[in-house]
């Protein structure tokens, strides 16, 4: 009877990935015949999908690097950016008041990197206590409990902020120098996607060099391998710990004014829906593994960008690109079910960090 029972599910399993393989073939095959997007179209969402996808890509890094360290699902996290969205918008709204945020381009390059700054102390410092609070206690408890820990912990983080601000959106201050055109021909790149991927790529350079190359990084990746045997050769255990939390919450907060700039505002629930599809791009690259975290932003930023235009207009689906969300939690639901050691899982096998 259990055979029977492995059978049915792995047959269940089975017929929805060919499912999903014809509606992706079929479907791409009759957008592309139709001719409807020209080249410059998939270049331009491309595009759009590459700034997304280094948003995703500086969210998951704190998912994958607080895994890699504690092996658990830091739910909270999509609060932790949120937190700094808020510090951005903040912030931006006191440089729009004294006019400096539009005087200039140096007037605006100074107002970003302080928003950044506000963001990043406001991110941290949440995080910091969230780890003292909320984790540190439970490191010992069975796995369940530090899961139910951090789900709580995202629901109290959303609903103080809900009852400090209040539960409307918040628009972000124009800044007008990013809403400018480069002047590139067939494609409309703002100075907005310009500073969006220039600075995730600087960030998450900054990040794997400090993991791979100083002494407290060498400290994290020991603490990650084993926690004892790291104990044991003289390293601080909670400080490895603290300082992971402290390096996934500045990428977060720091992605928190990247994302305000680009969607120009925020909420209590900012942080869900992007939270919930970085942890989509650290599962996709192989959770616990750095660079799979960034491959898998990029990745699941052009899925969601690309893929309901490309998979869903030939099908003849209205409005395909209100569809983005379910491409992308697919994509979450497939790499769960058929690859769960995600793109890089080969290494994460052998190497954490």
């Amino acid at each position: 009877m259990e055979r029977l029972t492995d059978i049915a599910i792995n047959a269940t399993l089975w017929t929805f990935r060919i499912a999903v393989v014809i509606v992706v073939v079929v479907g791409s095959l009759l957008t592309l015949a139709t001719g409807k997007f020209s080249p410059a179209t998939w270049l331009q969402l491309a595009l759009d999908g590459a700034t997304l996808g280094s948003i995703y890509a500086l969210i998951a890094l704190g998912y994958t690097m607080v895994y890699g360290i504690l092996r658990m699902i830091n739910f909270a996290h999509g609060e932790i950016f949120m937190s700094g969205a808020f510090g951005g918008y903040f912030a931006a709204v006191a440089l729009a008041g004294t006019g400096v945020l539009n005087a200039n381009p140096l007037g605006t390059l100074f107002s970003i990197i302080l928003m950044i700054i506000v963001a990043v102390i406001i991110a941290v410092t949440l995080s910091v206590l969230v780890e003292r609070i909320a984790y540190r206690p439970l490191r010992n408890a069975p796995r369940l409990v530090p899961l139910i820990s951090a789900i709580g912990a995202s629901f109290f983080l959303q609903y103080t902020v809900r009852g400090l601000v209040g539960p409307g959106i918040f628009a972000y201050p124009a800044v007008e120098v990013l809403s400018q055109d480069i002047g590139l021909p067939f494609v409309r790149v703002q100075w907005v996607d310009v500073l969006v991927i220039v600075s995730a790529v600087l960030m998450m350079a900054g990040l794997y060099l400090f993991v791979q190359r100083t002494k407290l990084g060498t400290a994290i990746r020991a603490v990650s391998e084993d926690k004892a045997t790291a104990a044991l050769m003289g390293i601080d255990v909670n400080r490895a710990i603290v300082t992971t939390f402290v390096l996934g919450a500045a990428m977060a907060g720091a992605a928190g004014v990247l994302y305000g700039l680009v969607f120009r505002q925020v909420f209590f629930f900012t942080g869900f829906i992007p939270g919930i599809k970085a942890f989509t791009a650290a599962v996709l690259g192989g959770i616990g593994n750095i660079p799979g975290a960034m491959l898998g932003g990029l990745f699941l930023g052009e899925v969601e960008s690309i893929g309901p235009t490309l998979f869903l207009t030939g099908l003849q689906v209205p409005s395909p690109n209100q569809l983005k969300d379910v491409v992308a939690f697919t994509l979450l639901v497939l790499v769960l079910i058929f690859r769960p050691s995600g793109l890089l899982g080969e290494r994460v096998t052998r190497q954490r960090a």
